[in-house]
């Protein structure tokens, strides 16, 4: 009687143990159960805002639940960050994860957050080049010439870009840095507007997203000169590297997915699975290639790495430039 009593009381102990498990398990094939919030750092109409856009129709369509794209400017993107990391790990508030993630850990001196401490990584999306393009009253039609320009005008070339410690201006600041040129740098609130004003004349030179400047390199509005990456681009096949003239040089903007730290890692492998399954899509590559943009498939780790080296790569170029914030 004894014994079977013990085998009944070990059988409870071990059927309560499984428990949580069990429920896990459940939970993640479940999921979604409910719409999922997808937050970005930035406003409607820009890159970060098309990709969001994309990726969460492409997401409900895959997991049979909508994907509601919040946008939440402000902060240079640490007011969505840190509402994504102090939300529940439940798999149900997402952060679409961009380089200011990577270049905010060194330009702000204090975050009430450790991005990379606190941040759970899913999945790479894409990466783009920037295209360096100057006003076409500029005599300036090469990267050799933009330097050449440069020296013999310091500090009289503007550098516009969407705000302090944008990929747009670590692009520039990383050319400055290597060519030990000197250009104005004048941040704005966002891309569009910086983007008006070079259009007008007003700014002299920009390191702009390739999606918002391609039609306008096309048109002749503006002059493109080099991409920022290390292979052209086909949305721009004329145009060389800025790494022909400048070796090592690599600058790109990029897109990933995160959640809150404690996310149920079936949730993260599932989120990775369908991320993944999309990119290899035909759909997806096709309209993902209209931008010029290059596809990061690839695990949870491999995003984690890709974070890691370029927040380490732009702390860097954030102290060379001495650059803060508004």
């Amino acid at each position: 009687m004894m014994e079977y009593q013990r085998r009944q009381f070990l059988q409870l102990v071990a059927g309560a143990a499984a428990l949580p498990v069990t429920s896990s398990i459940a939970s993640a094939q479940a999921y979604p159960s409910r719409p999922v919030r997808l937050v970005i750092g930035y406003t409607p109409g820009g890159s970060a805002d098309l990709t969001s856009r994309l990726m969460g129709q492409w997401l409900s369509e895959k997991l049979g639940q909508s994907f509601v794209i919040e946008n939440r400017p402000g902060g240079g993107t640490n007011i969505a960050t840190e509402q994504v990391l102090r939300a529940t790990p439940d798999g149900y508030t997402l952060l679409l994860v961009a380089p200011a993630n990577a270049i905010n850990a060194t330009l702000y001196d204090k975050l009430p957050f450790d991005f990379m401490k606190e941040m759970e990584p899913i999945a790479g999306i894409i990466r783009f080049p920037n295209v360096v393009v100057v006003h076409p009253s500029l005599p300036i039609k090469s990267i050799p010439e933009l330097i050449a320009y440069a020296k013999a005008n310091p500090g009289k070339l503007n550098m516009a870009s969407s705000g302090n410690g944008s990929t747009i201006h670590m692009s520039g600041e990383l050319f400055k840095m290597l060519t030990g040129i000197n250009m104005q740098h004048v941040p704005y609130r966002g891309g569009a507007p910086a983007l008006t004003d070079m259009l007008s004349g007003q700014m002299h030179v920009m390191f702009d997203n390739l999606p918002t400047c391609a039609e306008h390199v096309k048109s002749g509005k503006l002059r493109g000169l080099a991409v920022t990456s290390t292979t052209r681009s086909d949305v721009l096949p004329d145009l060389p590297l800025v790494a022909d003239y400048l070796p090592g040089y690599e600058a790109s903007a990029w897109y990933g997915l995160a959640a809150p730290k404690g996310t149920p890692p079936e949730i993260v492998d599932r989120l990775n699975k369908a991320v993944n399954e999309i990119l290899a899509d035909p759909k997806a590559k096709a309209r993902f290639a209209e931008i010029g943009a290059i596809l990061l498939p690839g695990s949870p780790a491999d995003f984690g790495k890709l974070v890691a080296d370029e927040t380490e790569k732009w702390g860097k170029v954030v102290k060379f430039a001495g650059a803060k914030v508004d």
